[in-house]
């Protein structure tokens, strides 16, 4: 689908629309069609029980409320799609149950409803988890604005801004709307947009987006789109059209049963015509009907929801939250890994890696004086120059931004002067800041009384597990490229330590929404990221999967996946988890297959009767039960303690 094209809708994927009045099932308990199974469940063992007690009508009046109950959860659509020419799974299931009432039992067509209730609501229960709000994503920007009007300043609400308003923006205020600096000069954080780990120095004429931060000094903004209309906004509606999208996926179940569907029903149906045309034809009604039940996919119904909800227990418990069988089958045909760099390959705290003196000058000297200067700035570099002098730093006087530059300051009667190269001059260190930014690293110069001291190179580090995770999915033999806001420089020297080759770099989300659609054309694409400028490649991707330790909420929403450990070795591991998860899925739905090949002829020929094609089915779905549970014990993951109160603890609670 072509981005901006309107998707077709069908009953399949209709659920998965968002509509911003209804309220949002969150856990279990509040989805009505597990209530429908619940009920249809309890009715079920009281017909079972008074059964046994001898209570005929308050046997069949329970069976048939059963029915009833758990039928709600799937004939309604199954009727929808008769009338418009559609076939599927609860299309059969609907006739199954219908032919064995005709048949006088009642409790099987009960069963069939129950069993298959369930697994509509376990399918609703992901349908609804996956299609979150992202309401979330547009309440970091302010609801006010202070703009420039008629030489004064003024308060406005955040959806009155227009095209041509100058807002003024102070340092450490949000930029509540994309815009174009007007005057002044600053450094702007632009991590919650663009992801880019330093933040980014701007003045006249440079961009600014919504939901940025503004580091260092008041400026004036004029606005270039409106609230409904800027970065953000654009960001959340690439994260529902993807979704919307690949809400259209068919159920593994649907898929499976759609041919079968079809040829089991005109096979009921011949039978009936062509043996009442050459004997009995109440004999040859009957045996089409029960060839009908014989036909009846529980063990194919109740077989994924099974295997899917052991694999994903099992995750949840070790840290990874899995959203749903399409995300648990999605993320095991995966063949193309995309990885975002800060806050997930990086740690996304900048750090000093580089201390080097002039000639002449001690390392102790050099980072005295930076520290001393830089602890007066919030800049994050400072914080990182600060925390490598640990106690190492005196009172600085008359500290000052040079904003786009550096910062000057008074330390011992001395001035000091420090910022990037051509604010102050490197000297005999140029080949060192080259080599240093080369690396990948941000060159801080220091001089006093413009003398140089020396330069301190900062660098986001690479999580120490990156590469060992990097090469784990390479020997799963899946293809890897890394996508980040970060310059060029940067991404590549630490995509080279993590053992990645595919470097896409300078970034923003809509720029890694149309990557992960590039790189689709390989086969299925993981995106994993950790923020906000992740959203739109998280949700485009086939399967996102969010780096919940250091993510935002609306990371975690957006994925299919979220790893909510520090660890990125959760990764490989989880798709390990997620292939041999998938493997039990497919077992299931061959056995399920194959109880039907076989019960279907027999039923047909008169060899099994409706009691042993009951009986049959019976100890199908245990067998299918049996292996689903398999999933469970197949995780691999490392087992960590999940701390109360942790988001990992409440995500897992509230499934």
């Amino acid at each position: 689908m072509e981005r901006g094209e309107v998707p077709e809708m069908t009953d399949d994927c209709c659920a998965a629309a968002v509509d911003e009045h209804e309220p949002e099932a969150v856990r279990l308990i509040d989805m009505p069609e597990l209530r429908a199974a619940a009920i249809a469940g309890i009715l079920l063992i009281a017909g079972f029980v008074a059964g046994r007690f001898g209570a005929g009508p308050v046997q069949l009046g329970s069976y048939m409320l059963a029915l009833v109950v758990g039928g709600w959860t799937f004939v309604p659509e199954a009727v929808r799609n008769l009338l418009r020419r559609r076939i599927n799974i609860g299309t059969l299931m609907a006739v199954a149950a219908a032919g064995a009432v005709i048949l006088g039992e009642v409790g099987e067509a009960a069963s069939l409803a129950f069993l298959f209730s369930i697994s509509e609501a376990l399918e609703a229960f992901a349908l609804a988890r996956a299609r979150r709000s992202l309401r979330a994503l547009l309440s970091i920007v302010p609801d006010t604005a202070t703009v420039l009007r008629d030489g004064t300043e003024r308060q406005v609400g955040v959806s009155d801004l227009a095209p041509g308003d100058v807002m003024l923006i102070r340092a450490g205020e949000r930029v509540p709307t994309d815009g174009v600096i007007r005057n002044g000069r600053t450094a702007v954080d632009t991590s919650p947009v663009t992801g880019e780990s330093v933040p980014v120095e701007a003045g006249p004429g440079d961009a600014v987006f919504a939901g940025s931060i503004n580091g260092t000094g008041t400026v004036d903004v004029e606005v270039t789109a409106r609230s409904t209309e800027n970065s953000l906004a654009r960001v959340v509606h690439i994260v529902e059209e993807a979704q919307e999208r690949k809400g259209q996926g068919q159920r593994i179940a649907d898929r499976f049963a759609r041919p079968l569907v079809p040829g089991v029903i005109v096979l009921a149906i011949a039978i009936a015509l062509i043996g009442s045309l050459a004997g009995d034809p109440g004999v040859w009604i009957e045996r089409s009907l029960v060839v009908l039940v014989a036909a009846a996919p529980c063990a194919l119904a109740i077989s994924v929801p099974v295997a899917v909800f052991a694999a994903i227990g099992a995750a949840s418990r070790s840290g990874v939250l899995i959203k749903g069988g399409l995300a648990l089958e999605t993320l095991g045909r995966v063949k193309v890994v995309a990885l975002d760099k800060t806050g997930t390959l990086t740690r996304g705290r900048p750090r000093v890696i580089l201390v080097l003196p002039a000639p002449g000058r001690s390392e102790t000297e050099l980072v005295r004086a930076a520290a001393s200067v830089e602890s007066r700035s919030e800049h994050p570099l400072a914080r990182a120059i600060v925390e490598a002098a640990g106690g190492n730093i005196a009172d600085a006087t008359d500290v000052c931004a040079v904003v786009g530059n550096g910062v000057i300051g008074a330390l011992d009667g001395r001035s000091v002067r420090l910022g990037r190269p051509g604010f102050v001059e490197p000297g005999p260190l140029a080949a060192h800041v080259a080599d240093a930014q080369a690396g990948g690293a941000t060159v801080v110069l220091v001089e006093v009384d413009h003398e140089l001291l020396g330069l301190i190179a900062v660098r986001d580090e690479l999580r120490p597990e990156a590469a060992a995770a990097v090469a784990g999915l390479r020997r799963m033999g899946l293809d890897l490229a890394m996508l980040s806001g970060d310059n060029r420089a940067t991404a590549m020297a630490l995509a080279k330590q993590a053992g990645i080759d595919q470097v896409h770099a300078e970034l923003r989300p809509e720029d890694k929404a149309e990557l992960v659609r590039q790189l689709q054309r390989r086969g299925a694409v993981a995106m994993v990221g950790d923020g906000i400028n992740d959203a739109p490649a998280l949700a485009t991707a086939d399967v996102g999967i969010a780096m919940g330790a250091m993510g935002t909420d609306v990371a975690i929403e957006t994925a299919d996946v979220a790893l909510m450990g520090e660890d990125l070795r959760h990764l490989p591991q989880a798709v390990d988890h997620a292939r041999r998860s998938v493997r039990i899925m497919y077992q299931n739905l061959f056995l399920s297959a194959a109880i039907l090949i076989v019960l279907v002829p027999l039923a047909a020929f008169g060899v099994l009767g409706l009691a042993a094609v009951v009986a049959a089915h019976e100890v199908a779905e245990v067998v299918v039960i049996a292996n689903g549970v398999r999933a469970a014990r197949l995780l691999r993951l490392m087992q960590a303690p999940v701390p109360t109160g942790s988001v990992t603890a409440v995500l897992a609670a509230s499934r």
